[in-house]
């Protein structure tokens, strides 16, 4: 017996405070030994009692929907992040074919020039321009859409529809320009619902003091794809053909797709594989503000948003930004190659530079902002506006440099400076919607995006028919120098009403209204059981005259203590006498003595 109870106390020993495993098919579950009312508290379990998590899909017993290094929320943004690269690589490939296309070649009879299709400068703007067209008619219905249906399955069919259409682009230049403009129309509309989508997404993903870092994660894809594009498109064109790029980001944007259908999902509580961890710590951030009703077209507040200045500040930001990247994307490579002779090549290397840097700084930007607001240093405005107002200032001084620059090797400098300086405002205007406005904000990126995007339709028309005559040397240095200098006014005009009228504060109609409830009654209207609802109450009315008042009330009895019994209500502990331990009997001695 004694060697039981010591090997009792050994095993009770050994396992007091230890974690508890336990085990299934799937997960591991790792639970302290607390108390009850402190077993889960969103740190142990890895899988929390949530009545929508749906059970694993079939392909999910053989590979888990899960990346081994990142968590859930981050493998979101991170699949964004090449999706967008992918979708704005392919707005490279037609500016490097058209380089191609035009390419000049030195013969014995002279210089021959290279054209398959020979398009005029209306032609060519009206290629570029269409694409904008399309992206335009879907931005707003693209925020509704996000808003009506999961944001994640738009954004995916979104990217690989517009991938589909791609490839189908060189066989409609060989039919005509009018084929093409359809497909570039199509394009646009297809890709219109991506940014609006995107900002669904993490109003269901992104935690409040995590919007700037995984909002600029994704939104870095945008320029990611130009640093990949431009290179990669003048190589492919250089060396194979200018068909392969088209054929070649086509393929790319299919198989993202599957992945994106394979790992991203509508919300937390339908990820399958998320851990117990992050999805409490997503649900406790985002509170209910997750789980109200999306609004529909009608009782979205229209005349809030026409008559609120940080929204107008918003949509100008948009506005100039885009005047800026669509002269970038568009044009950059036209400049480097009238301006300073580059081959296609080269203007290709040298044109994704900037972007290269910009790339890595959209995502430094965001850490940097939300640190600001996380340790309470600035205020949400302040960080918005500083960032917004920091990356467009300095992006238009260096393009005023480039403007003047008569070197390739320092306008190259100036304008990556200039490029890599603006990704700090992908941390103001960008993410501005979701602080003003959660509950709208793939509605008013929509909106703000698709007023935005006047500028991409706009800047082909106006910058080609500003360089109408950039082959000849004395010709490209002016015009290019007005081109820059105007991108710069753009810029400074922005930078003023967005320091003016921009806000990081949740707007007053952003939220929905409460439901009606019906007012509590006062004590005075509190209904009572007696036939006259308005006497008072018994035995609480004074005594009329003469009467003989009602002894007061019998206090109630003490209750009969029961010492140290604690399920007695009113018991307490008293000490109560022991008798002293029995002592070994001593007889006494002769004397009388013990």
């Amino acid at each position: 017996m004694q060697g039981l109870q010591a090997a009792k106390e050994k095993a009770s020993g050994l396992f007091a405070n230890k974690p508890l495993l336990f085990k299934n098919a799937h997960e591991n579950f790792h639970v302290e030994q607390k108390g009850y009312d402190q077993m889960y508290d969103g740190e142990d379990l890895e899988t929390p009692p949530s009545p929508e998590r749906p059970p694993p899909r079939p392909i999910d017993k053989y590979v888990r929907a899960e990346c081994p290094c990142l968590s859930t929320r981050y493998t979101v943004a991170l699949l964004a992040c090449f999706g967008f690269s992918i979708m704005f690589g392919m707005r490279c490939n037609m500016s490097m074919a058209k380089l191609k296309m035009t390419e000049k070649h030195n013969t014995s009879v002279g210089v021959k020039e290279d054209t398959p299709f020979n398009w005029t400068v209306n032609v060519e703007s009206s290629i570029d321009s269409s694409y904008f067209a399309g992206y335009l008619i879907t931005q707003v219905p693209g925020g509704f859409l996000a808003s009506m249906y999961p944001a994640n399955r738009i954004f995916g069919a979104a990217i690989v529809a517009s991938s589909i259409f791609n490839m189908a682009i060189p066989g409609a230049m060989s039919i005509g320009p009018a084929a093409v403009v359809m497909l570039k129309i199509a394009q646009g509309f297809v890709e219109g619902v991506t940014y609006p989508s995107c900002h669904g997404i993490w109003r269901s993903w992104a935690p409040p003091l995590e919007r700037s870092r995984l909002a600029t994660l994704a939104f870095c894809g945008t320029y990611a794809g130009i640093v990949i594009g431009m290179p990669l498109s003048g190589l492919l064109t250089d060396y194979i053909s200018w068909q392969t790029p088209f054929y070649f980001y086509g393929v790319c944007g299919v198989l993202w797709y599957f992945l994106w259908l394979w790992l991203v999902f509508e919300k937390p509580s339908k990820h399958p594989h998320i851990t117990g961890k992050e999805l409490t710590y997503i649900e406790q951030s985002l509170g209910t503000a997750a789980q109200a009703a999306m609004p529909g077209f009608w009782n979205t507040p229209w005349k809030a948003f026409a008559t609120s200045p940080p929204v107008y500040a918003i949509i100008v930001a948009n506005f100039c930004r885009t005047w800026n990247f669509c002269l970038l994307v568009i044009f950059q490579s036209a400049y480097f190659n009238t301006r300073f002779n580059m081959q296609i090549t080269e203007s290709g290397f040298v044109g994704a530079i900037p972007h290269l840097i910009m790339t890595s700084l959209v995502p430094i930007g965001g850490m940097m902002a939300d640190y600001l607001r996380k340790n309470n240093i600035m205020t949400t405005t302040n960080v918005r506006k500083l960032f917004n107002c920091g990356g467009f200032g300095l992006e238009a001084f260096f393009f005023v440099l480039v403007a003047y620059a008569d070197n390739k090797y320092v306008a190259t400098i100036e304008l990556t400076l200039g490029v890599a300086c603006s990704g700090f405002a992908i941390s103001g205007y960008n993410v501005n919607h979701l602080d003003i406005a959660p509950r709208y904000a793939s509605i008013l990126m929509g909106l703000s995006n698709g007023i935005g995007t006047i500028a991409g339709f706009v800047v082909p028309i106006v910058i080609d028919n500003m360089t109408r005559e950039k082959e000849k040397l004395e010709k490209a240095i002016t015009e290019w120098r007005a081109v820059f200098l105007m991108g710069a006014t753009v810029h400074f005009i922005g930078i003023t009403i967005y320091a003016i009228f921009a806000s990081g504060e949740l707007q007053p109609w952003a939220e929905p209204t409460p439901a009606y409830e019906s007012p509590m009654k006062s004590l005075d209207h509190e209904t009572t059981f007696t036939e006259q609802p308005s006497a008072p109450l018994k035995n609480t009315e004074a005594p009329a005259y003469g009467a003989i008042a009602a002894p007061p009330p019998r206090p109630p009895a003490p209750q009969q203590h029961v010492p140290n019994n604690p399920f007695v209500s009113g018991a307490f502990y008293q000490a109560e006498p022991v008798q002293p331990p029995a002592q070994e009997y001593q007889e006494p001695s002769e004397d009388g003595t013990y």
